[in-house]
């Protein structure tokens, strides 16, 4: 009899749980849009060309084992998420990627700037003052941490500023 009602009690168990499972509503953000609002890793540079075409890129280098790199995450995550449709958000693992990182001439990381165009076949940056140069070594941020969220919004904002003028100029040729 004991055994029957210890029987009894976990299969009303089992059943209760069972019915716990986490559903996700229809109505609710699709992965698909979810991927819009994140993080690029680029991995090849045909990436930020083609994201050259529509917005600004904001490109952060680094790595897995490198905390500074690590305490970014978040930041890039926000900025992803507010800057969706405006810049692209991404970041490129150096240790994976090291074409690209000897691309763009990394020597620390992370190593973070932001693209504005393409000049003569030469990527244009945004400086952290507000002036563009073809020499990303101006343009460059290194060592930063997740205290910099408002110089890199101010940069992305000068970006966006530098594209409405670029795009102006070519409405009038």
């Amino acid at each position: 009899m004991k055994k029957s009602v210890i029987l009894l009690i976990l299969l009303v168990l089992v059943l209760f749980t069972a019915g716990c499972d986490e559903k996700t509503p229809e109505n609710s953000t699709s992965s698909e849009a979810n991927m819009e609002k994140s993080v690029v890793a680029i991995t090849q540079l045909e990436q930020v060309n083609t994201s050259l075409q529509k917005n600004p890129v904001f490109v952060k280098v680094g790595s897995r084992w490198c905390p500074e790199c690590r305490s970014l995450k978040p930041v890039l995550d926000k900025l992803a998420v507010e800057y969706q449709g405006k810049a692209t958000i991404a970041s490129i693992d150096a240790d994976k990627n090291l074409e690209l990182a000897e691309y763009f001439e990394v020597e620390f990381i992370p190593d973070s700037f932001v693209i504005v165009g393409i000049e003569n076949g030469t990527y244009v940056y945004m400086q952290e003052n507000g002036n563009v140069s073809t020499d990303r070594s101006k343009a460059r941020f290194v060592g930063r941490n997740d205290t910099d969220e408002e110089m890199f919004k101010n940069v992305l904002n000068l970006a966006l500023i530098q594209k409405e003028k670029a795009d102006a100029n070519e409405t009038k040729r």
